[in-house]
């Protein structure tokens, strides 16, 4: 290849178009094994964001197994997930757009379980002894009244909306039936509680009908969080606890709990959504494990008798992968979702015998030289507070084009949303696009960030709108002290709770030149009466009680602070967003045009929290990087679609 031509940054011309990333692409999650079938669901853009449910069996056969008109998402606490159980080649699923539930034969339609009301289901577990399925229920019917989340059992020969097995409580997850059947696990939580703050794992007898007995707690509560219990083989109960500061393996022997393996290092994650699995059983003498470090997972065998432990080889730190996710063990196989820093996130098959691995799906078939590709560098930097904190950094790359020898390259700072969330290191297209056309990019992992402890999460107790601005400003401010940014084309943007911190930062400081929120919070009293059950009171813990300290939700919600913002933003939202709504957007837009600023709005029409249709995402990748265009004063390569500014002179 020739030299490297030279051209100022951002106007480099890259393969990486928004058409590329959107060209069959899908969003792969859930995969589970049946016998010696695999199963998982792929979030299609192409059809409008549907969910797919997947079938792969042995000879390496793979069939959609959901029917066009269908679509297997629940939206119990809105985020979802495990929204289907499948056992001996049936399946049971809720589908979006009625919440029922249908079972559906391997080959036949699906037929509806549930009756028409307003209820939804998840994170199901078969209990074939008693020929039902027990599920995590959420109660719409009651206007005026706030959900009721239950654990109920649908009877598969009298099909209904479910009977009582556990009430009470505002939250339950995790319903874990034991092998003999004779008890029942889960996990139950209350407001103002997360489930990374405070979650209590509990334990209760059936009887040969099923009804629940001598309800016990086993751990959790006084601020330890207990996720992802599941009986090993010989009916032993093994959970994760952050009782020590991290995400731990321990199991329950009936009288006491014990640990498993302790490190300092993630064993979970946290639980936005349900139906997430970190490890699993090849035997009652051994598990498959992962946990995270060093911005790479790490797979490892534990003998549960010895209580040894062996990584399991699945390659190099450079070619390994980044993240592993909902591990499924069985029948000496196990599946999981790997992440990568130079390949889309896939499917992989694991031979447990002789460790290897086998690709069943990738999220995406495009394909990209690796001169166009930039490595994320794991950086920390100082902070607030005399602390550190963490992102992950990307430089400029692209092998055709380098930018001018005098020139800093423009940097975009992305908030990861959550807050309680993380960014990785996993392979992201949407990020190369970025820097392959000349822009510097850091993804910053902010006090409250997941992966690094309890410790550094609590950083954002009673620090939201503080914390993650500061780190987000700091993370700017040390790439433009080591010259890798240019100060004066600074830019920031993040989705949901990352448009708040975008916001924040916008308005509260004096750092950022430009940004973006994607359907991002700008007003957090509005917030605290106009969104879902599970985040209702989330901001107790991030801001503080409410209505006793509604100074400080003033105070911190970046619609209050315009008056101090000069500068411009561009907002993309859904209008159906029931998390983050439309409001959210307009009061900021509806203030910028008071003001004068630059400013863009696009509202996508039949779009919820997160956009899923292909030309939506494509809008939107390609709008934000024309608005930074502009106002950053040059010329992109390539003929993107123009984006209405308003104020722009």
């Amino acid at each position: 290849m020739p030299d490297p031509q030279i051209a100022p940054y951002g106007t480099w011309k890259s393969p990486i178009t928004s058409d590329l990333i959107v060209s069959d692409v899908v969003g792969l999650s859930d995969p589970v094994i049946d016998e010696h079938d695999i199963y998982w669901t792929e979030l299609r853009p192409t059809e409008g964001g549907r969910l797919v449910l997947v079938n792969r069996t042995p000879d390496g056969t793979t069939t959609d197994v959901t029917p066009p008109g269908f679509n297997v998402r629940t939206r119990v606490h809105e985020y979802g997930g495990a929204a289907f159980v499948v056992r001996n080649r049936t399946v049971w699923f809720s589908n979006y757009d009625d919440q029922r539930l249908y079972r559906q034969t391997i080959g036949t339609d699906p037929v509806p379980l549930t009756p028409e009301l307003d209820l939804r289901f998840a994170d199901g577990v078969s209990d074939e002894t008693r020929s039902r399925i027990i599920y995590i229920r959420e109660d719409h019917t009651v206007a005026g009244r706030e959900a009721e989340n239950t654990i109920v059992a649908i009877d598969l020969k009298q099909p209904g909306p479910g009977s009582t097995l556990a009430s009470g409580c505002d939250f339950y997850s995790d319903p874990r039936l034991s092998p003999d059947g004779t008890q029942l696990a889960w996990l139950q939580w209350n407001h103002p509680n997360m489930p990374w703050d405070e979650t209590e794992l509990c334990v209760a007898q059936l009887d040969g009908a099923g009804q629940v007995s001598n309800v016990q707690r086993i751990a959790g509560g006084m601020d330890e969080s207990v996720l992802q219990p599941l009986w090993s083989p010989d009916g032993v109960l093994y959970f994760i606890s952050d009782r020590s500061g991290w995400w731990n393996l321990y199991r329950w022997t009936g009288t006491s709990v014990d640990s498993i393996i302790e490190k300092k290092a993630e064993f979970a994650g946290p639980s936005w959504v349900f139906g997430l699995a970190s490890y699993g059983f090849e035997s009652h003498e051994s598990l498959l494990c992962v946990y995270s470090g060093s911005g790479r997972a790490h797979l490892t065998r534990i003998n549960t008798r010895t209580l040894e432990t062996r990584l399991i080889d699945t390659g190099s730190s450079s070619t390994g992968f980044t993240s592993i996710g909902y591990l499924k063990v069985a029948n000496g196989q196990a599946v999981f979702l790997g992440g990568l820093t130079t390949a889309p996130s896939a499917v992989i098959r694991l031979d447990i015998a002789s460790g290897s691995l086998e690709t069943l799906r990738r999220s995406s078939t495009v394909e990209v030289d690796s001169g166009y590709l930039s490595i994320p560098e794991s950086i920390e930097f100082p902070t607030g507070g005399g602390r550190t904190a963490h992102a992950f950094y990307y430089a400029p790359s692209n092998c055709e084009l380098q930018g001018l020898a005098n020139e800093s390259p423009p940097l975009l700072v992305r908030s990861h949303g959550g807050p309680t969330s993380a960014a990785k290191r996993d392979f992201n297209l949407s990020i190369q696009y970025w820097t392959s056309r000349g822009f510097a990019f850091v993804d910053v992992n902010y006090g409250g960030s997941t992966g690094y402890g309890r410790e550094y999460r609590n950083r954002l107790r009673g620090n939201w709108g503080i914390v993650d601005v500061d780190d987000c400003v700091n993370a700017a401010q040390h790439l433009v002290s080591q010259r890798l940014a240019d100060p004066d084309r600074l830019a920031i943007d993040g989705g949901s709770a990352g448009g708040y911190t975008t916001l924040c930062a916008l308005t509260l400081r004096n750092v950022f030149t430009a940004g973006a929120s994607l359907y991002g919070l700008s007003d957090l009293t509005v917030f605290v009466g106009d969104t879902h059950k599970f985040e209702s009171r989330y901001l107790e813990s991030l801001i503080g009680p409410w209505p006793e300290r509604e100074d400080l939700y003033r105070e911190r919600s970046a619609i209050n602070s315009v008056d101090q913002l000069s500068c411009p933003i561009a907002f993309f939202q859904g209008d159906e967003d029931k998390i983050v709504p439309p409001n959210q957007a307009e009061l900021m837009v509806d203030a910028l045009r008071k003001k004068g600023l630059p400013v863009a709005y696009v509202l996508f029409e039949g779009e919820q929290h997160g956009f899923r249709k292909a030309a939506n995402i494509k809008r939107t990748l390609d709008g934000e990087f024309y608005f930074f265009s502009r106002i950053f004063g040059f010329k992109p390569a390539g003929n993107l679609e123009p984006l209405e500014i308003e104020n722009l002179d």
